[in-house]
């Protein structure tokens, strides 16, 4: 009788420690819908980094999935072109796109500092979405998040409000929301950014700082009885100075947006900065004796005179590209508003397209004005004009600026 109850016993114990064995794969079992996160971060970000290694990871790894990839989407180039790929084929309004995100299993999309909580709750609960995004892109003093299922418009909650909140909201009203329209669309590129990039780009380029030292640099080469063959020579050399070196500062404004990963801000401070620049311009207009001079630094004049003087083709290209650098803080508020919604809008490749169009537009008003200088009383009226008329051009270009500030502001980003 005692052999027959320990075998009882055991075979009654050896079904406990059985089952027992089986529970962590039940747990992992519930855990394991979700396989695979993919994080796209910028290693520059210190504070990113910490945050995925200290508190991501970890709550990754908790949640039970298995296999966790990392690509810095800033040093390697390959990465960012998944990501925008990414961005485009799921079409989430760069708004809200944050400075790192995670997307999990073609389900979860975590952009920013996601709280934990959220995590979890999306990961290990049974809780019924097709696919949902969660932003929150603050680093720190986070006191709100953004839930979005991919229909109507994404919803803010406090930070440590519960995701279900939104799931059930979204689940009552599903049926009356509509997909946004798709950002990425050809016809949203060709027929609003083409026409914007274009008007900005010769509007920018009706700089009276350039147009000034070209006059001069013409009006110079007629006293000197250069050909009208070498003025336009000299000319061509001086414009094409100018665009190269819009387009490395162009590049240059991009990476630069790209780097902080913050480029949606980015776009909006830029927005804001040309604003600004356009206000001052025409608070100069309206105030001259208490306006704040933004044409080229008067230190840099002799030094442009230096290399206009020498009359050479390199003294050209040398004088259109220090002329484009020294005249940036002039009509530069446009630029840089203008390349910030391209990092925020377009892939690098598409931007550079863009970036050229713009700055071909931007050399147009001086390549108008060679032509027309094609004789010395000629070049001399359009010097006089342009001497009588630069302080209502100033005040037409500030207008310009504020208008496109608003525009950009409130129709593209």
């Amino acid at each position: 009788m005692v052999s027959v109850n320990i075998k009882k016993f055991s075979t009654i114990f050896l079904i406990i420690v059985f089952l027992l064995s089986l529970a962590p794969l039940v747990q992992a079992e519930d855990q394991g819908e979700y396989h695979t996160a993919v994080i796209f971060y910028n290693e520059a970000c210190s504070m990113c980094s910490m945050y995925i290694k200290q508190e991501l990871i970890p709550t990754l790894e908790e949640a039970g999935i298995k296999e966790i990839i990392k690509k810095d989407y800033i040093n390697e180039k390959k990465n960012r072109v998944v990501l925008n790929e990414l961005n485009k084929r799921l079409n989430i309004p760069p708004k809200l796109q944050g400075h790192f995100t995670v997307f999990i299993d073609n389900k979860v999309v975590l952009g920013g500092h996601v709280p934990k909580h959220v995590v979890m709750d999306l990961l290990t609960k049974d809780l019924e979405y097709d696919r949902i995004l969660v932003l929150q892109d603050e680093m720190k003093n986070a006191k709100s998040y953004f839930a979005w299922g991919f229909k109507g418009d994404a919803k803010e909650y406090t930070i440590d409000s519960s995701i279900t909140g939104y799931l059930n909201w979204f689940t009552e009203n599903e049926d009356s929301l509509t997909k946004p329209e798709n950002s990425y669309s050809s016809s949203w590129k060709f027929s609003t950014m083409l026409p914007l990039i274009v008007s900005s780009g010769f509007l920018d380029g009706i700089n009276p700082c350039a147009f000034a030292v070209l006059l001069l640099f013409i009006a110079f080469l007629y006293t000197i009885k250069r050909t009208k063959a070498n003025i336009l020579k000299m000319g061509i050399a001086y414009i094409s100075a100018i665009f190269l070196a819009y387009i490395l500062i162009g590049i240059g404004l991009i990476k630069a947006f790209i780097f902080t990963g913050y480029p949606h801000l980015m776009a909006q401070i830029s927005a804001y900065l040309m604003i600004a620049l356009g206000v001052i311009g025409i608070w100069g207009y309206l105030f001259p004796k208490q306006r704040l001079d933004l044409g080229i630094p008067s230190f840099t004049k002799e030094y442009l005179k230096k290399w206009m003087y020498k009359s050479t083709i390199p003294a050209a290209l040398i004088l259109g590209f220090l002329v484009g650098l020294c005249t940036f803080p002039c009509s530069g508020g446009i630029y840089v508003a203008v390349v910030g919604l391209l990092a925020v809008k377009t892939t690098f490749a598409q931007g550079m397209v863009y970036l050229i169009i713009y700055n071909i537009m931007f050399v147009m008003p001086l390549i108008i004005i060679l032509i027309m200088a094609s004789n010395k009383r000629t070049t001399k009226k359009i010097t006089e004009w342009e001497q009588s008329k630069s302080k209502i051009m100033r005040l037409i270009l500030g207008i310009v600026m504020v208008l496109l500030g608003l525009i950009i502001l409130f129709w593209f980003i």
